[in-house]
């Protein structure tokens, strides 16, 4: 698996985009067809783009694609926290006219389908499709004045844990195989236990923000939810029952996977996301050579 995903981050492209802050990294590729459709990955909070490396794997060559560290996350760091969600949909975009993407497809788990949400309300009629990936809505009626409040406070129940049992905590939280509980545990090893649980607070509190700031809209865009069947995050099944049934959105239940079910079972996750794609009017894959670094 190593030497594999070895090759594949070998034909992707490194990109850097500076913003006032910092430096924002990410990667792409492009296949040879001027109409291939874009795919945009965007990992959940603390993650990085080794969290969509079996999807990476599974559509190179047959779309364009593209995955970041979010800011703070990954090779994107050190980065000031001072941004909110709203300034990471602006980059974002930003990115997009730098590389070319037109009509992305915004595939994102967790705290990425909150940044795809954002993006698609701040930049109406860019993305094509929206795939989440154990994410929930950002719609106001979904939450609490508790639910808020715990999001805006989580710093006072992290910072008493100890290092490694916050690590632990966090990788059997994420994921139920051992496949995911090894990448969730070498993401977690990149962070240092304050820049973690900092990472972590802050990153809760602007998707509180976030809540408390959006449209009370629906989806504008074609979407899927995909959500394992242990993932037990939050509250995050029973809310992506209720989105499903509010907004007649279709769902794939991935049995036995955690919050991580992309990596818990990439092939239904992969299938998933194909099945989906390829149901839209006028979207094929491509099964092309692929452009190398640019």
């Amino acid at each position: 698996m190593a030497a594999c995903y070895n090759e594949l981050m070998n034909t992707l492209r490194t990109g850097v985009f500076s913003t006032d802050l910092g430096v924002v990294h990410y990667q792409v590729s492009k296949v040879s067809s001027t109409d291939a459709p874009w795919l945009v990955f965007l990992p959940g909070l603390t993650a990085d783009s080794t969290l969509f490396k079996y999807q990476l794997e599974a559509f190179l060559g047959r779309a364009n694609l593209l995955v970041w560290d979010a800011p703070a996350h990954g090779k994107s760091r050190p980065f000031p926290l001072s941004f909110s969600l709203a300034d990471l949909a602006t980059w974002l975009q930003q990115i997009f006219l730098s590389e070319g993407v037109t009509e992305p497809v915004l595939i994102g788990q967790s705290m990425g389908g909150y940044l795809s949400q954002v993006f698609m309300q701040k930049f109406p009629g860019v993305a094509r499709a929206f795939v989440s990936i154990d994410s929930v809505p950002i719609l106001r009626s979904f939450y609490s004045d508790k639910d808020l409040w715990l999001l805006k406070h989580s710093s006072s129940f992290l910072s008493p844990m100890p290092w490694s049992m916050l690590q632990a905590a966090t990788v059997r939280g994420s994921a139920t195989t051992p496949l995911g509980r090894e990448n969730m545990s070498l993401i977690v090893k990149q962070y240092a236990a304050r820049e973690y649980v900092q990472l972590a607070a802050f990153g809760y509190r602007i998707i509180a923000e976030a809540i408390e700031q959006a449209s009370s809209e629906g989806l504008s865009v074609p979407a899927l939810l995909i959500c394992g069947t242990k993932d037990r995050a939050g509250e995050i099944r029973k809310l992506n029952q209720r989105w499903s049934l509010m907004s007649e959105l279709p769902i794939v239940w991935v049995k036995g996977a955690g919050h991580n079910s992309n990596v818990d079972d990439p092939d239904t996750v992969n299938q998933a996301i194909t099945k989906f794609l390829t149901s839209l009017k006028g979207f094929s894959f491509f099964k092309e050579t692929v452009i190398g670094k640019e």
